[in-house]
C-alpha cells in the first residue's frame, strides 16, 4: 500500500469529496479464490460482517481462509462520498476506511469468532494507523449490521480492551459504528494477496489472545 504520511484527523461531511451516482469502475462478480458471488444476492441463511483492520490485502486474506465463510470482498466503508475511488479515499478526504465485506454463514461461524480473528490479527490500539500505514483509512472499525452485532462487538470490545490492560497495553480505538453504504473497491484490489502472493502485507497483531462470549 501507500507509506507516506495521509490525514490522520476525520473529515466531516460538508469537507468530503461530492462523490458520483455510480461506480467510476466495473466490480467482478466472482471470488478469484473460492468462486463464489462477491456480490448480492447471497445464499440464503448467510449474513454479512463489516470490518476494517488496516491494509484491506491481508485482511481480506484472513477471512476467505476461514471455515464457513461464504465470500468476501474488498471496499470503502464509513465514510461520506458516493462510489470513492482508491485515490479519492486515500487522500482523507472522503472519511472512508479501507474494509473487508465478510458473508457468512451463522451456523458454520459465528460473528463473534469473526471478531476474534479481528482483534488477534491487528493493533487496534493505534488510532488513525496500522504500522507504517497512517491515514483514516488505515483506522480499526467494526460496522454492525443488526443490534445483535452491536451487542456481540460491545461485548467483544470490552473484553479485549481488559485484556490489553492486564498487559499493560495501549486501550481499543476501535470505531464501532452501525454499517452505512459498504463501496466496492477496484478490481485490481480484489483478492489482491492471491493474485499477487508476495504482496504486501502490513498486518500485525499485538499478541493478546481475544476471548468471546460462549453463546456467539
Amino acid at each position: 500500500m501507500l507509506f507516506n504520511s495521509r490525514k490522520t484527523r476525520m473529515i466531516g461531511a460538508s469537507d468530503a469529496l461530492r462523490g458520483r451516482g455510480s461506480p467510476a469502475f466495473a466490480v467482478p462478480e466472482t471470488h478469484a479464490v473460492l468462486g463464489t458471488r462477491i456480490q448480492p444476492p447471497f445464499p440464503e441463511g448467510t449474513e454479512s460482517a463489516i470490518l476494517g483492520l488496516g491494509c484491506f490485502w491481508g485482511a481480506e486474506r484472513l477471512f476467505w481462509n476461514l471455515e464457513g465463510v461464504y465470500t468476501t470482498a474488498v471496499g470503502y466503508a464509513g465514510g461520506f462520498t458516493p462510489h470513492p475511488t482508491y485515490e479519492e479515499v486515500c487522500s482523507g478526504a472522503t472519511g472512508h476506511a479501507e474494509a473487508v465485506l465478510i458473508v457468512y454463514d451463522p451456523a458454520r461461524v459465528s460473528y463473534a469468532e469473526l471478531l476474534k480473528v479481528f482483534y488477534e490479527e491487528h493493533d487496534p490500539t493505534q488510532g488513525m494507523r496500522q504500522g507504517n500505514d497512517v491515514g483514516t483509512q488505515y483506522r480499526s472499525a467494526i460496522y454492525y449490521t443488526s443490534d445483535e452485532q452491536k451487542a456481540v462487538a460491545e461485548e467483544v470490545t470490552s473484553a479485549y480492551e481488559d485484556a490489553l490492560r492486564a498487559k499493560g497495553l495501549d486501550p481499543v480505538t476501535t470505531e464501532i459504528s452501525a454499517a452505512g453504504p459498504f463501496y466496492y473497491a477496484e478490481d485490481y484490489h480484489q483478492q489482491y494477496l492471491h493474485k499477487v502472493p508476495n504482496g504486501y502485507c502490513g498486518l500485525k497483531g499485538t499478541g493478546v489472545a481475544c476471548a468471546i462470549p460462549r453463546a456467539g
